[in-house]
This record gives C-alpha cells, structure tokens and sequence, in this order.
C-alpha cells in the first residue's frame, strides 16, 4: 500500500469511527453532540471518498447502513420492510441533480414529485388488525425497532380503531401498516421543559429529543401527560403501497382517520418542488410544530418499485434540509470538558438565545486551534448556528470590541479535573491530559465499557458512575465486577431489586464476544469496525496482544496510526494489568476466526427487476459480502446486470453498453 493509499485508509478510518460515535449519540442516547449539518458534512466526506476508493466500500461503513441500534429492556420487533432515512440536500443544485438520477434511471424526461413538510420527530410503524391497532414500533436501526404500543396508544392523535365504512372503502387487507412521525408541539415542548426546571430536572434540548425520550419511556401514565402526536406520511399492505401514487396514499390516510399534514403538493417538476421548498424555508416559522426541511417524493408508485433503494435510503425520494438558524450573542466563559481518552475539549457558555424553539447557553470550540482561527476571546459578541443539535456552533465573532472588554482563552497547562499534565503531541489538535488515572477520564472509560455496543451493562449510566467513581468505589474497569448488592444498595436511588438486576446486567457481560470486548478497551482509534476485524483475524485478545506493529499494518483496514495505537496499548503495564483481571473475572478472550470471501472482490453489479431467490436488500449483501459493489445505475464500468423478473430499461443499458446480463443462478455460481 502507498504512502498515499495509506493516507486515504486512515482518514476514512476515522471518518467512520467519529460518523459511528455521534450515531450513537443521536440514536441511542437521544444525545447529540454536533449539529445535523455538522454531522451531514462528516458523511457526505466519507460518501465521497468511497465513491471515488470503491475497493475500500465495506458492509459495517456507516454509509451501508441506517443509523443505530434500539435499546434493549423492551421487546424489539423486525419491521416488515427496512423502515429506511433519506439521503438530504441542501441546495437548488442538489435537488436537480437528484432529479437527473431519477430521470436518467427511468427514461423519463420529467417525473411529478409530492412534497411534504420533514416533520422534527422520530419515525414510528403502526401495524392494523381488523381495523384495530395491534402494535407500535419505533425505527430503531431500521431492521429492528423496539415495541412501543402501549405507549402509542396514549397519543390522541393514533387512531386506535378504524371506522368500518373508512376501511371498506379503502379495500385493504386485513392486516397493513402506518408508518408515520411522532412529534411534540412547541408549545408541548416549553410546557414541558417548564415543568421538568421546577421538579429540578434536566431539560430537553428540542422538540425531537422530547418525543423520542418519551416514546420510548417505560411508563405509558407519563407518557400520557406529555402530548405527543403522530402524522402518518406511508401505508403498507403485504409490504408494498396498495395504491398507484403516493398523493393517494396520503388522502387514503386522511380519510382513514389519521392525521396528515396537510401542507404537501404535487409538483408537475423539480422547478415547482424547489419553489416549494423556498417558500416554506420562509414560512417555517409559522408552524405550531418543527420542521427542519421538506421531503421530496416521487409520486408514482410504480416508478418508486424501479428506481428501488440503497441499504441505507430510498433513490426515489429526498430530504431538502434549511438553512441552520442563527443568533448572535456573547460568550461569558470558555470551559474545558475533559473526555475518555483525556482530549480537553474548550465550550463556550453563552449569554442564554432563543434559537430553533429553545435557548442556547453553550456552544463547543472543537480545540485550541479552532479558538485561534475564529478569533474569539471572552467577552466577544459571537454569531452562533443551530440546526437541531444540542451544542451549536459558533460561526465567527461579530465584532472586534474593546481589547480591556474581553479576555484570551488559553488551555491549562493542568487537566481541570485531577492537576496531571496536560500536553499536546505533534501533529495533534487535541491537547490530553496525561493522567490514565484522571477520574473524568475514568468516568468516561466506564461509560463506554458498559455501553450498549461494547460489554452492553443496562443500568451502568451516567448518574450511577457519577456515584461510585466519587465515593471510590471504581478505581477501573475491571472494579465492575466486584461490585456487590450491599454496596449498591446504600447509594442514592438505587433499591435492592435495581441492585439485584445490575448484578445481573454485569454478569451476563461476561459473555460478551471478543469483539466487543476489544471495542470496550476503549483503544485509542479501534471502533466497533476494527474491533471486529481484529477479532476475527486474532481470534484472541491474547494474539492480539503480542502482535507487533508491522503486523497489524498488513491487516485490511487498519492503518499506521491505528496499528501504533493498539501496539503501544498493549505494551503499557496498567493495561496489561486490567486484562489480567478481566480474564480472572471470567471475560471471554477468544473466539473462532473467521474466514473473510473475497470472490467478486472489484466488481461492480447492478441489481434490476424482482428476484425469486433473494431480496434485492439479501442480494447485496451478499455480494457486498465477497468483496464486490452493488450500484443503481449501469455504466461502462458496471461489471454484470442481474436481471429478475420485470427487468426493465436497464436491461437496454446494458446491452448498449456490451455488459453482460446474468441470472440469479448465474450470481449464485459467481458467489460460490
């Protein structure tokens, strides 16, 4: 591999890893640290890389997939048919270039579009049973969400029965599907934020946090008192829409009894839908309700079917974000946050602005040299961009005020927690504490051990090791496991029978798989991706241990920097320490290795028409499996079409082109 090839690994290496993490964030802790816009950035960067690097595409890439897994401590249900996002737009430009895929694809010269307003909630499937709901269940990872349906029925706006004569004249089967959004008001939100400040709780930070922290709660009396509503925008029944247009679909809804929203349009072109698109980035702030874009979709039924979907979005249909909203206000303090790997990250606490529907108070500064080159000091008026995240960012200082007025920010020579040293390696943006002792490091190493992706100890938050890390009781990671229900039951909040399953929780970690042990270390740059490629190439903790450096390098996604990583965790005594009580509480340090395919490794497929076999979904994964690429369209360098039943004008395409039309039987041959 070159020095440039290296180069290329290891920034999408840790594009991946930092896409993952604020995944996580957003989808499982209904936390995130960045901005939408932010994150979007971060995930075009990789899209394009891969696009450009196809041979480096990998099935785990966050790019192949849809968001984050749902939490566990409730039954969790596969979705009929992947409950998919969109791919997002941001300009005039985008949105006609999404209009010349679909036209291109299809053969049309104009195709009519519907669009709707991109409600600021989270996604939720309502399955019918004559006439009757029958369950709930949220997106999740888009595969599998988790049942919800007593908490659904407490929301108004869910019809829980359906009128006869709406349903007979609807002529759908039996059992069918809704599939819709679950919204709070913004007058909903306030109410609430209100009520949680006087109980001395923590508020939400938007609307959208509130309605997926509330339908996902335990407790459906709460959930009751909350106000949540639900717009139904798709209707499925035996896992297709029973209808010839999208625009019927949404009338079928209204007339079934659910709420629609109503401001939504047929456009004729992608002239109209991007005229509809400005006018209510205009009108936004008239809504009763959030919303952060519009959807554009494309309205016949039939074409929906032939463009299909990529794992992780539709190709016929797209989200046209708005501008992030902005404010300006003053910066009173830089703090700095230190985090699990010791990196000391600077916020900036604000003078409170209303912005998006709530009031921001902290922004973060990313590290010193982003402080450097926006100019600011304490003190300074500043001009800060919302775009539905929790911590905005500052876009530039507004003025140059009076130099006495306002104070230079300079990071500590010592970590704000624990005095250790604080240093800044060459190369590095970040400034660490270098303390492996430092109990917000600590603090964070724990939280991270037993989060869902890694050693998955439900229970094990953020309140509870706040506690025991304070009273001494977790000087490490491996003190989890010596944990007994006498101690935990004298800590606040924390009862004999929440004790009991705790004990529980840690105990079954024991049998967690390599994988996510190595991923639960908490090394320096290995995700939940390199994790398991480590895994199955070692087969062992212990393997991996001794590798040397060179050896690490010639594994397949793991660059230099990350190689040096592992290589010098593994040499570091207290680590070495932590594995061997680990393995003395029983963990698992081994696993069988597991051979990796690489049979269609660089060519290049194009799936069209219905396969009997396999879905399109099974079909691609399998290829993507043997190191191959599925894309949607055919070109010169589409290595073979599969063609099912209905095939379709990519047939045509490709015979134009001379590439080769091959059968399921025939893939299936390829594959073996």
């Amino acid at each position: 591999m070159s020095h440039t090839e290296k180069n290329l690994q290891q920034e999408i290496d840790e594009l991946r890893e930092r896409i993952r993490h604020h995944e996580h964030r957003y989808f499982v802790l209904d936390s995130p640290e960045i901005s939408d816009a932010e994150f979007d950035s971060l995930m075009q960067r990789l899209r394009d890389l891969e696009e450009l690097n196809p041979s480096l595409i990998t099935p785990q890439s966050p790019t192949q997939r849809v968001g984050g897994k749902p939490r566990e401590g409730v039954s969790q249900v596969s979705h009929s048919v992947p409950l998919l996002s969109l791919d997002n737009a941001y300009t005039d430009g985008e949105l006609r270039e999404f209009d010349r895929r679909v036209r291109e694809s299809s053969g049309r010269e104009t195709v009519d579009y519907v669009a709707e307003m991109k409600l600021d909630g989270m996604s939720m499937s309502v399955i019918y049973q004559n006439g009757m709901l029958l369950r709930a269940v949220t997106r999740g990872d888009g595969t599998i969400g988790e049942d919800v349906t007593e908490n659904a029925r407490t929301i108004r706006s869910l019809p829980l029965s359906l009128a006869p004569s709406a349903r007979e004249a609807a002529k759908l089967p039996d059992r069918f599907e809704v599939r819709g959004e679950v919204i709070l008001e913004k007058n909903g939100f306030e109410r609430l934020n209100r009520e949680r400040e006087q109980q001395g709780l923590s508020q939400f930070a938007n609307p959208r946090n509130a309605a997926a922290g509330s339908i996902r709660m335990l407790e459906p009396s709460i959930v009751a008192g909350r106000r949540l509503d639900y717009y139904a925008y798709a209707l499925l029944a035996n896992g297709r829409v029973p209808l010839a247009e999208h625009r019927q679909v949404l009338e079928m809804l209204a007339d079934l009894g659910f709420k629609v929203n109503r401001n939504w349009r047929q456009c004729r072109d992608i002239e109209e839908a991007i005229a509809f698109c400005h006018e209510w980035e205009s009108k936004r702030e008239t809504l009763p309700h959030e919303i952060d874009g519009v959807v554009l979709k494309v309205n016949p039924v039939a074409l929906q079917e032939e463009l299909g979907a990529t794992a992780k979005a539709p190709r016929w249909a797209i989200a046209y974000k708005f501008a992030a909203r902005q404010a300006a206000t003053t910066v009173r303090d830089i703090q700095v946050h230190v985090g699990r790997t010791g990196a000391l990250t600077p916020v900036a606490i604000l003078e409170p602005v209303p912005l998006g529907g709530v009031t921001v108070s902290r922004a973060t500064l990313h590290n010193e040299d982003e402080i450097r080159r926006l100019g600011i000091r304490v003190g300074d008026r500043v001009l800060v961009e919302r775009g539905g995240d929790v911590i905005p960012k500052v876009v530039r200082v507004l003025h140059d005020p009076e130099p006495e007025s306002t104070r230079e920010f300079v990071m500590p020579a010592q970590c704000p927690v624990c005095d250790g040293i604080v240093a800044r390696e060459e190369g590095e943006a970040a400034s660490r504490c270098v303390n492996v002792n430092c109990p917000a490091q600590l603090k964070e190493s724990l939280l991270h051990f037993a989060a869902r992706k890694a050693m998955d100890i439900d229970g094990l938050g953020e309140v509870l090791v706040e506690q025991l890390v304070d009273k001494g009781l977790l000087r490490s990671v491996a003190d989890i496991y010596k944990l007994s229900e006498p101690t935990l039951v004298e800590l606040e909040r924390m009862g004999e029978k929440s004790a009991q399953n705790l004990l529980q929780e840690i105990a079954a970690s024991k049998s967690r798989s390599l994988e996510r042990l190595i991923f639960a270390l908490g090394i320096r740059f290995v995700g939940e991706r390199t994790a398991t490629i480590l895994a199955d190439h070692f087969g062992s903790l212990d393997e991996l241990a001794k590798a040397p450096a060179e050896d690490l390098e010639t594994i397949f996604e793991v660059g230099p920097k990350v190689a040096a990583s592992i290589y010098h965790y593994f040499r570091e005594p207290r680590n070495m320490e932590l594995m061997e009580r680990l393995r003395k509480e029983g963990l698992r340090f081994t696993q069988e290795r597991k051979a990796r395919s690489a049979s269609l490794a660089g060519k290049t497929f194009v799936l069209t028409g219905t396969l009997e076999r396999w879905s399109r979904e099974e079909a691609k994964k399998r290829i993507e499996q043997a190191g191959g690429r599925v894309t949607a369209s055919v070109s010169k360098k589409t290595h073979y079409v599969v063609a099912g039943a209905d095939p379709g004008s990519k047939i045509d395409k490709a015979k134009s082109l001379g590439v080769p039309v091959i059968s399921e039987q025939k893939l299936e041959a390829l594959l073996q």
